[in-house]
């Protein structure tokens, strides 16, 4: 089965644990790459896009 896996984040350079009950999932899902960025930088990129999608629906209007 998974075992937890180190993997370093590319935008921080922190060191994260891709658990065993993550890889499965991700095989569920049919996702075939591992995360490349930690919990913390996959928020701040995620807040980041929302943000940015906000600003042009705005200047849609």
């Amino acid at each position: 089965m998974y075992q937890d896996k180190s993997i370093v984040c590319k935008d921080c350079g922190s060191e994260f644990t891709f658990t065993s009950s993550e890889q499965a999932f991700y095989a569920e899902k049919g996702f075939d790459n591992e995360p490349k960025r930690c919990k913390t930088c996959r928020d701040a990129r995620k807040k980041q896009s929302n943000q940015q999608t906000n600003r042009e629906n705005r200047s849609l209007r």
